[in-house]
């Protein structure tokens, strides 16, 4: 599983030219799954997610929280991030969770993260347009 992070201060997806989901403060989470990913590895990511102290404090220091910032999550499915470019220059997928099974995945993380935080979503395997302020910018690519 890996989970591309972004600090955001105002981020949305689009489908079809409406508006699916928006955050305000928050984090942008780009998701995607592999084979052998289970409830394991979502429990781990989400955890992570939401306790990474990448918000400034009163001093300007990256030591606060999503929890403790009251942020919410854009979460959006993205099966690109196992692309292999190591052959030629077409990307290959084949490390990518096959749909039928990583949009159960995806429900699944984005239903823990609501545990703790209000999160928005994307459409699994929907053509998006990801509108993502990053604030910072803080980007942070996580992995299990």
């Amino acid at each position: 599983m890996k989970a591309l992070i972004q600090r955001s201060l105002n981020s949305s997806v689009s489908i079809d030219g409406k508006v699916n989901g928006k955050i305000d403060k928050g984090i942008v989470v780009l998701v995607g799954f592999t084979l052998g990913d289970s409830e394991k590895e979502i429990d781990y990511m989400v955890n992570k997610i939401v306790n990474l102290r990448i918000f400034d404090d009163e001093n300007g220091v990256m030591n606060k929280s999503l929890l403790e910032v009251g942020g919410d999550i854009l979460s959006i499915s993205q099966f690109t991030l196992y692309a292999d470019t190591n052959k030629g220059k077409r990307p290959s997928y084949v490390k990518a969770l096959s749909g039928d099974k990583a949009t159960i995945l995806y429900d699944l993380f984005n239903k823990k993260l609501s545990e703790f935080v209000h999160v928005e979503t994307g459409i699994f395997g929907a053509d998006m347009l990801v509108n993502i302020q990053n604030d910072g910018p803080i980007t942070i690519m996580l992995e299990r």
